[in-house]
């Protein structure tokens, strides 16, 4: 049995910013329903997701995340085949192949995966801390990225396997990524970029092409979506027309509005003051993550913590570039707000390892 000191050191701030942004993402989701009766059982199922995400931090807090360093190998390869079972027998929607589906559950294997990354690059970093800074640890690093972003992207899932990089980019960088080799891989990636495009999904060129090219006028498709989004902001103002009470939202215009924009809803519905704090709130449990990955005893739960904070960090920032059309649309929810499953345990599982990382930031007796 632990001691008390053990709960000690938990983060309770941490937990409950993450409980005060699901309470609000489920009510956000209960008014940007707008009383579809098709959409109404997404509340209670995200009330479900939410209580059972609550239960899995625990357990993940309890669990030394030291353990997680033995079972990477084993998580990496039962995720890359989740995946590669996926795409040879998945069933697609909404063009893409990216869900299991178990009864009324959808199971997305890619919110899996962004942890099982994170796991195995922080053992490899970890383990290689003594290791010239060259190409070639470079290269098994983006191989670990690689092995799983590659059946990701096969989904087609751009916007995730975009997830995964951009997570690898950031944790070789803070692990000692010379300046030299930073703009090799810029170069690389720009050149990926222009020579992939060709070979990108009719719909993911689209998007692409529309927010390069908007056309004047859009009345369906993720054009139109984002001109709603940026109308329920506008009109929002400084205090927003109230819970229940945008037009844009209550009348339905914006399609996809409780999981991609989301965040307009809130704008309109809580103007400026409410967008800002909800930012805030996102802010503090960053902050919080990078305070883990500062206490870490070890490089592995500092990498760990690091990790989780770059992934809610790119999400949050991607979802809210979209609603203000800063970004093509890309289908990455606002973590812990938007309605989903899969995306929102894993963050929460995630949360977990945060926290046993702090918990044991010092030296633990048990009895």
């Amino acid at each position: 049995m632990l001691r008390g000191e053990f709960w000690r050191h938990f983060d309770f701030w941490l937990l409950g910013a993450v409980i005060l942004a699901n309470a609000f993402g489920i009510a956000m989701i209960r008014s940007a329903i707008a009383g579809n009766e098709t959409l109404l059982p997404q509340i209670n199922r995200q009330i479900i997701y939410a209580s059972i995400g609550l239960v899995v931090i625990v357990i993940a807090t309890v669990l030394d995340y030291r353990y997680w360093s033995s079972l990477d190998r084993i998580l990496y390869l039962v995720t890359m085949l989740f995946l590669v079972i996926l795409y040879l027998s998945g069933i697609a929607r909404f063009g893409s192949t990216r869900w299991f589906t178990v009864g009324s559950i959808l199971i997305q294997p890619a919110e899996i995966a962004k942890l099982a990354m994170i796991i195995a690059l922080a053992d490899y970093f970890a383990r290689s801390q003594d290791a010239r800074r060259d190409w070639f640890w470079i290269a098994k690093s983006l191989l670990i990225a690689g092995g799983l972003m590659i059946w990701i992207l096969l989904q087609p899932n751009l916007s995730n396997a975009i997830v995964i990089m951009v997570i690898w980019a950031a944790m070789v960088w803070v692990n000692g990524l010379q300046l030299k080799h930073l703009a090799a891989v810029i170069v690389m990636v720009l050149l990926a970029i222009a020579a992939g495009f060709p070979f990108l999904q009719t719909y993911q060129q689209e998007r692409v092409l529309n927010f390069l090219f908007p056309p004047k006028s859009a009345s369906y498709g993720a054009t139109y979506n984002v001109m709603q989004a940026l109308i329920a902001l506008g009109s929002g103002g400084w205090f927003g027309k109230g819970y229940g009470h945008g037009s844009q939202t209550q009348l339905r215009f914006m399609k996809v509005r409780h999981t991609d924009f989301i965040f307009s809803v809130i704008g309109e519905e809580f103007g400026l003051i409410g967008a800002v704090l909800t930012l805030a709130l996102l802010a503090f449990i960053i902050y919080r993550c990078l305070r883990a990955a500062r206490l870490a005893r070890d490089p592995f739960g500092s990498l760990l913590a690091y990790g989780v904070a770059v992934l809610i960090s790119f999400q949050a920032a991607v979802n809210i570039a979209v609603n203000l059309n800063l970004m093509p649309v890309s289908g990455l929810p606002l973590p812990f707000i938007s309605q989903g499953g899969s995306g929102l345990l894993s963050l929460m599982f995630g949360i977990g390892l945060v926290e046993s990382v702090v918990v044991r930031h010092r030296s633990l007796e048990f009895a």
